[in-house]
């Protein structure tokens, strides 16, 4: 099964928009965990991410949506084969307007989780954060697992 497959499904999407949405409701949503849309459903912060692979290259690149995040508030971590990049959004804005302060402030934290193949070692994983896009890529397969030509004899 390809990542991107696993990864970019509408279904898949929409699920966690109705579980988001539930929960948040439950729970009264009040902690500042949750962002509001445009439609004012609740949300939870959570980047978007695309999954690419490159099977010339023998690459996986994930790009995850960041935006205003430093590298300083983003952690990458692989445990059991799975690479999970979390962090915490904490901005704060103030300006002001004809005779008003408006404050906005937006806080929550974040965790997204993607398998890696096995075998593959945390020095061939790469990220990049520039632009408010976090930019990871590791091998598609280790060489242990890449296939090998057995010639008959």
């Amino acid at each position: 099964m390809s990542l991107v497959n696993l990864f970019s499904d509408p279904f898949y999407d929409e699920f966690d928009r109705l579980f988001d949405e539930a929960f948040s409701r439950r729970t009264g949503a009040s902690n500042g965990q949750v962002a509001r849309r445009d439609n004012n459903a609740p949300r939870a912060f959570r980047p978007s991410i695309d999954i690419h692979e490159d099977k010339e290259k023998n690459l996986v690149t994930a790009t995850f949506e960041v935006p205003g995040l430093k590298k300083e508030d983003v952690n990458i971590d692989v445990h059991n084969n799975v690479l999970t990049v979390s962090g915490e959004q904490k901005q704060s804005e103030e300006r002001k307007e004809e005779g008003y302060v408006v404050r906005e402030r937006r806080y929550g934290r974040f965790s997204r989780s993607i398998p890696v193949p096995q075998g593959i070692k945390p020095e061939e994983i790469k990220a990049n954060l520039e632009n408010g896009v976090l930019t990871v890529t590791f091998p598609r397969t280790s060489p242990e697992q890449a296939p090998k030509k057995i010639t008959v004899q």
